[in-house]
């Protein structure tokens, strides 16, 4: 049984949150923890509290055990994206894109 935990409207682009995941995509709940742990940029404490969400889903709602659980799935998707102008010379203006992203992460008991 797949599990989900969905964090939205992150506000980190998911260009830089793809960074992070492919570090952890695959691996053991405590190991991908403690990789993000140790991984220096603002995006990893972010995915550790949904792979920690995720986790908790399991053991919470399916009884699962947390020791055995395993990222089977991770993603982040485009979220909202806030435009704001920027001034520039000669009267101009240049737009600014502000991105944000939704991560989801999927685990599971690692016999599945």
């Amino acid at each position: 049984m797949r599990v989900r935990a969905v964090a939205k409207d992150v506000g980190i682009s998911p260009r830089k949150v793809r960074l992070v995941l492919d570090a952890v995509r695959g691996r053991k709940v405590d190991e991908a923890l403690t990789i993000l742990r140790f991984l220096p940029t603002p995006a990893a404490r972010t995915v550790a509290k949904v792979v920690k969400s995720a986790a908790a889903n399991a053991e919470n709602n399916f009884e699962m055990s947390p020791s055995g659980l395993k990222i089977i799935d991770i993603f982040a998707g485009q979220g909202h994206t806030l435009k704001r102008f920027r001034p520039q010379a000669r009267g101009r203006v240049n737009p600014i894109l502000k991105r944000s992203s939704h991560i989801t992460v999927f685990v599971a008991e690692e016999g599945e």
